[in-house]
Formats: C-alpha cells, sequence, structure tokens
C-alpha cells in the first residue's frame, strides 16, 4: 500500500538504512526575506507551522508576505507616532540630538509592536 506522499507524487531515496522523501524547494530568488521575515522565521522553527509550510511548498513566499506586511506597518506606525509626538522637520533642524532620540524611541516601540503584532503571534 502507498503512503499518502506517494499517492500525491512524492519519491523516497534511500540512504544508508533509512528511507528519506524527495523534497524539491520552491526557487527563493523570487521572494525577498528581509529583518522581519527572518524573525518569523526564526519563531516558526519551534512550531509545527514550519514543517506544513515547508512540506507543501509555501515557505518562501509565506515568509516574503509577512514580511511585506511587517515593513508596511512598521513605516505606517512610525508615521503615526511622529505626527502624533508632533516631530517635525523644523525640530530635526533646531534640536537634532533630541529629534534623534526621539525616532530611536518611535522605532524601537514600532518594532515592539510588530513583533507583538506578527512576527512572535
Amino acid at each position: 500500500m502507498k503512503s499518502l506522499f506517494e499517492q500525491f507524487g512524492g519519491t523516497y531515496r534511500k540512504e544508508n538504512d533509512y528511507i528519506i522523501p524527495n523534497f524539491e524547494m520552491p526557487d527563493i530568488a523570487n521572494f525577498e526575506i528581509d529583518f522581519f521575515g527572518q524573525q518569523h522565521l526564526w519563531f516558526l522553527q519551534h512550531y509545527l507551522t514550519y514543517i506544513n509550510l515547508l512540506t507543501n511548498g509555501n515557505f518562501n513566499e509565506y515568509l516574503a508576505e509577512i514580511d511585506r506586511q511587517a515593513q508596511e506597518r512598521f513605516l505606517r506606525v512610525v508615521e503615526q507616532m511622529k505626527q502624533k509626538q508632533e516631530m517635525t522637520e523644523q525640530l530635526k533642524a533646531i534640536n537634532s540630538i533630541k529629534w534623534t532620540q526621539l525616532m530611536n524611541c518611535i522605532r524601537q516601540q514600532a518594532n515592539e509592536l510588530i513583533f507583538a503584532e506578527l512576527i512572535f503571534n
């Protein structure tokens, strides 16, 4: 009787005393996976979702989509926080050190929000 893997066209190879399924990874050149996607990869590797995505061939596409969503959300959150704290180019010209401190704080807060909402969820 064929396994479910074989019924769907999968094949095996024998290495030493082990029978190992032959998996083909999709071409990763089509997907840009940046900081947020790599962090989500690290998170996924501890869960069954990682194996499921790997075996059904959607792994890189999934990570690229998470990364895209996180980047878009990050930029929106930073812009909203800048507006709320009234950070302007005038402040940047008058007191660049204060502006840099505020921007670093905003970016860190936005990172924490993105990690909580998308990356480690």
